[in-house]
């Protein structure tokens, strides 16, 4: 498990060659997560292999919590960037349902990586880890978009939300082996037909 993050933010770069060093760490430290696994990364291994003084890794990311959940931020972002436009048959629940099991499969990739993000993401406090609000608002956005919703509702964010829980913990189940792949693929499906179901108010889904 992460050690409590410290209470206080990291500093953001303000010049391209502090966003280079910065993009250099958390790709350093991907790195060396998905072959040592998060307990055994230290933050001077980290500072060492990117090529940065230690004091300039702690400036950004006080804490292996606020690394980490950097990290996934980053993931995020660089998955949200490749989605590809929903297509003019598919429906919302199958766009959201076919979106999910590409996060699943792409994390899965590197289990030990996928582990150090999510264990880093729940410790994480948003008072002292702004990331974690970017990746909470940012997976958020991608389900949305999937779903072909451009102004939610309330409706549509607890439902959103809901469904991220479920899958957050269909993830952490399949990397701990506790779950088959198929069987969680299948409660991840009927989690989707369940919560993305049209409800009554609002129009569900936006299909302009």
């Amino acid at each position: 498990m992460p050690r409590i993050a410290e209470a206080r933010a990291g500093a953001e770069p303000s010049s391209p060659r502090q966003r280079v060093r910065r993009e250099r760490i958390l790709k350093t430290a991907a790195e060396l997560a998905a072959q040592k696994g998060l307990d055994r990364v230290q933050m001077h291994e980290v500072a060492r292999a990117a090529d940065v003084a230690i004091a300039t890794l702690y400036r950004y990311f006080p804490s292996k919590t606020h690394l980490f959940t950097a990290v996934m931020l980053e993931q995020v972002e660089r998955f949200g960037a490749r989605q590809p436009e929903r297509g003019p048959d598919a429906t919302g629940q199958e766009a959201v349902f076919e979106t999910l099991v590409s996060a699943t499969h792409n994390l899965l990739r590197r289990p030990a990586l996928a582990t150090a993000m999510l264990l880093s993401a729940n410790a994480a406090s948003a008072a002292t880890v702004p990331d974690v609000t970017r990746v909470d608002t940012g997976f958020r956005d991608i389900l949305l978009g999937a779903w072909g919703v451009r102004d939610p509702t309330p409706w549509h964010l607890s439902r959103i939300r809901l469904l991220e829980l479920l899958w957050y913990g269909l993830l952490q189940s399949q990397l701990n082996e506790r779950i088959s792949p198929d069987d969680a693929e299948s409660d991840l499906r009927l989690a989707c037909e369940v919560l993305l179901a049209p409800g009554p108010g609002p129009v569900a889904e936006d299909k302009g």
